[in-house]
């Protein structure tokens, strides 16, 4: 009577000894499996490269993946660029928040945008990125501890977008000195999948920093 054999351990006999199928090479042919694609009988070697089919396949989509993630982020960074270059044209000091949120919407392709601003030097109170700013606006910008992008939940600082009402989700980005938050730029979409919650909002912070810096001039 043949004793059954451990399949376990046969496993690990076949890992242990990798000369095996050198020294019986006919087997290599002779050993016949499932295949998972087909559902028809293969040998061990046709398995074989069907596996490795598999890994290959799966290696392109992550490849190609890793290209299109590249492209995009080498879009953003050109765009990036092309803002940043709009901000150092500004002649003058009180140029600069137009120049900011008109850069974002011609480099971003953002429908709105906008800012407002306080604790400003004097002479800055009567410009239009000073206004319809509350102190619960002013609280607001101070507890956001990082960009809000998402759903429009018919925020404040949305409202001072020129066509609030068509905006259906929104970015909202503290302006920082010191720590201390001396404004808020809002973006603003029709699309509600235009800016999502589960969006990286690494570049966004980015666009906050170099905002903060680009205006801090204007504090008082």
């Amino acid at each position: 009577m043949i004793a059954a054999i451990d399949p376990a351990a046969l496993a690990q006999y076949l890992v242990d000894h990798p000369q095996f199928f050198e020294q019986h090479a006919t087997l290599l042919g002779q050993v016949k499996l499932s295949s998972p694609l087909t559902g028809k009988t293969v040998s061990l070697q046709e398995r074989q490269m069907e596996v490795m089919r598999d890994k290959y396949k799966a290696l392109e989509l992550q490849m190609a993946d890793l290209i299109r993630l590249a492209q995009e982020n080498a879009a953003i960074a050109n765009k990036f660029h092309g803002w940043t270059q709009a901000l150092l044209k500004a002649q003058h000091g009180a140029d600069m928040p137009r120049a900011l949120v008109d850069g974002l919407c011609s480099q971003f392709g953002v429908p709105q945008a906008t800012l407002r601003l306080w604790n400003l030097a004097p002479g800055h109170s009567t410009e239009w990125y000073a206004r319809d700013v509350s102190d619960d606006a002013r609280l607001f910008a101070n507890s956001l501890l990082a960009p809000y992008c998402g759903s429009n939940h018919d925020f404040e600082a949305v409202r001072w977008l020129d066509d609030a009402g068509s905006v259906a989700s929104t970015v909202i980005l503290p302006l920082r000195s010191g720590g201390t938050a001396f404004g808020l730029l809002i973006l603003g979409s029709p699309d509600s999948q235009r800016f999502r919650a589960d969006m990286a909002t690494d570049f966004l912070m980015h666009i906050g920093e170099t905002a903060s810096a680009a205006l801090a001039a204007l504090r008082a």
